[in-house]
C-alpha cells in the first residue's frame, strides 16, 4: 500500500518520523544508477521509502508482510 507522510494514519500506515528510518544494508546498482532504501521497523509494522526521494510516497507493511518479502529476498525468490 502506497502512502505519502501525510496520510498516516489511514488503512495500514502509522505514524512514523525522520529518525525511524534506516538506510538498508545493500544497495542495488543497475545501468550505472544506485538504488536504495530507507526501512523504519515499528511495533506497527514496517515502513519503506526510496532513500534519493524522501518527500515521495511511503509503503507500509505489516510485519507478516515483510517478513514474507525478506524470506522472499533470502531465498532468491526474486532472482531472474
Amino acid at each position: 500500500m502506497k502512502a505519502t507522510l501525510a496520510d498516516q494514519g489511514q488503512d495500514k500506515s502509522f505514524r512514523v518520523e525522520e529518525k525511524d528510518f534506516k538506510t538498508a544494508r545493500g544497495t542495488v546498482l543497475r545501468k550505472n544508477q544506485t538504488f536504495c532504501v530507507e526501512v523504519a521497523i515499528k511495533p506497527e509494522g514496517v515502513a519503506v521509502r526510496d532513500s534519493k526521494n524522501r518527500d515521495k510516497s511511503v509503503l507500509f507493511f505489516n510485519h507478516d508482510e515483510w517478513k514474507a518479502f525478506t524470506d522472499g529476498v533470502r531465498n532468491s525468490e526474486f532472482d531472474k
